[in-house]
């Protein structure tokens, strides 16, 4: 059977004949077959976004709050539906799928739900003799929306939440390898949100360029590739449209000598290889003080080495997503400098499944290809630093900036670190934990505004002023 988009509180088959394979990446069977959405779909979902925007937006922030506390209940109601959909296209862990998306996202749902409450425009105040002026937040209007297939519930959920609280409609295109589970979560609007609210369109990167580049919504989001993030900003400037990009990284973890080895390794394979690597915000090089280099690289390697993985129950992490990035990985390490040292991995994992080794490369240079491009995969490169000002050079010497994390026992060190490194958030003696409250978004390459925190929710609105003449005319 057919996957069918989700317009207008249903299910529609697509009218662009095209059709896509959804294989698990676990079996390599075709799971599912999605359509290819045209441009007659893409004007269908708009025309649906556009039919609700009013009424939408003139609901109070109370109850859209409630309406979205009723989707969070929803969508813990149907965890098993959600994280079996999910499995079928991703492989991960059913556990880490439960935890780390469903329970989570409806906990974020829950934080935009309140959220939604608390924004409000500027005081009014008498700046002109004889006239008061106030600032009012208000929607945007419609939004197109583009999510990628490392973590399909929640990247879902940091779209939809803030841009409904806000008071926006949507229409929002999942990643054509992860369909299933955001079809999941859409589906389980109805009868909550009023028909229109939110739809959904299947398709290839066909289907997300007629999206971003519609004369319809008024801001375009994406999280995806810088490749992607360029397209969808180019796009959107077409239209004079605004442009919400939370695209690549390449955090650094840079430890210092005093820490803590064993721990501080096992802290930092953790947030490397959760979800094989395929995080945005994972650890992908590590920057270590020269004088425990070597006992740090004999850490990460015996904390890797005792990492489960494939599809097993207590698998800590799953298989590349698709087989396109399974190979694009695979190649990368094929193409090693030859100066780069594989300390442990580097191997296809099995026969059937798109499974690789946690692996670390030491011996790599700055400038190394290893070094300075997304991964995207459980690989992680080892440097070592002479002085705190060279680590610092190390870590902003590439084009992202999302993420990063200092390992170390001087506060003072840490604090430095925290305003030199150039990223979004840095952790300091941790990595990879997110918050609802606080928001996600990096700088550089890696894209600008921001999901998560009363910051991601004010991303998708906009402000007018209104003045007002208080004495008789």
């Amino acid at each position: 059977m057919v996957l069918q988009n989700w317009i207008n509180g249903q299910f529609v088959e697509a009218h662009g004949s095209g059709r896509l394979e959804v294989i698990s990446p676990v079996t390599e069977a075709v799971v599912a077959v999605s359509p290819i959405s045209d441009s007659h779909d893409v004007d269908a979902a708009y025309a649906a976004a556009e039919a609700a925007r009013l009424a939408w937006r003139r609901t109070t922030p109370g109850q859209r709050q409630q309406m979205l506390l009723a989707w969070a209940d929803a969508i813990e109601g149907a965890a098993d539906e959600l994280v079996e959909a999910q499995y079928r296209n991703t492989g991960q862990p059913r556990d880490a799928i439960r935890a780390e998306e469903v329970m989570t996202g409806a906990d974020h749902v829950r934080f935009f739900a309140g959220a939604a409450r608390t924004l409000g425009g500027v005081a009014s105040g008498e700046y002109m003799e004889g006239h008061t002026s106030q600032v009012r937040r208000e929607p945007i209007g419609v939004v197109g929306q583009v999510t990628p297939w490392n973590y399909p519930i929640m990247m879902a959920i940091w779209k939809l939440a803030p841009a409904l609280a806000a008071g926006n409609t949507v229409v929002i295109k999942p990643s054509d390898t992860t369909p299933e589970s955001t079809l999941v979560l859409v589906r389980l609007t109805k009868g909550i949100l009023p028909d229109g609210v939110v739809n959904l369109v299947l398709g290839d990167a066909s289907t997300g360029a007629l999206l971003t580049s519609h004369r319809t919504p008024g801001l375009v989001a994406i999280t995806g590739s810088v490749r992607a993030g360029l397209a969808v900003a180019e796009a959107a400037a077409g239209n004079l449209a605004r442009a919400h990009l939370e695209l690549g990284g390449k955090a650094p973890a840079v430890v210092f000598s005093g820490v803590d080895v064993e721990a501080t390794a096992e802290g930092i394979v953790g947030a490397a290889f959760f979800n094989a690597g395929q995080d945005c915000t994972a650890v992908t090089r590590v920057l270590v003080a020269r004088e425990i280099h070597d006992d740090v690289v004999a850490a990460l390697v015996a904390a890797a080495q005792a990492l489960v993985v494939g599809n097993v129950e207590d698998a800590y992490y799953g298989p590349m997503n698709n087989r396109v990035h399974f190979t694009k990985v695979m190649e990368i390490l094929a193409a090693l400098p030859e100066h780069a040292v594989v300390a442990t991995g580097g191997n296809r994992i099995g026969e059937q499944g798109f499974y690789i080794e946690p692996t670390i490369v030491t011996g790599v240079k700055q400038d190394d290809s290893i070094v300075q491009t997304e991964t995207f995969g459980p690989v992680i490169t080892v440097q070592a630093f002479d002085s705190e000002a060279e680590a610092v050079t190390l870590a902003n010497g590439v084009d992202y900036a999302l993420a990063a994390s200092v390992w170390t026992r001087d506060v003072a060190q840490a604090a430095r670190l925290a305003a030199d490194i150039d990223a979004g958030c840095v952790w300091i003696n941790t990595h990879i934990p997110l918050v609802a409250e606080m928001p996600h978004g990096g700088f550089k390459h890696s894209g600008y505004g921001k999901d998560l925190s009363v910051y991601g929710l004010e991303d998708y609105t906009r402000i007018k002023h209104v003045m007002t003449a208080t004495e008789a005319s």
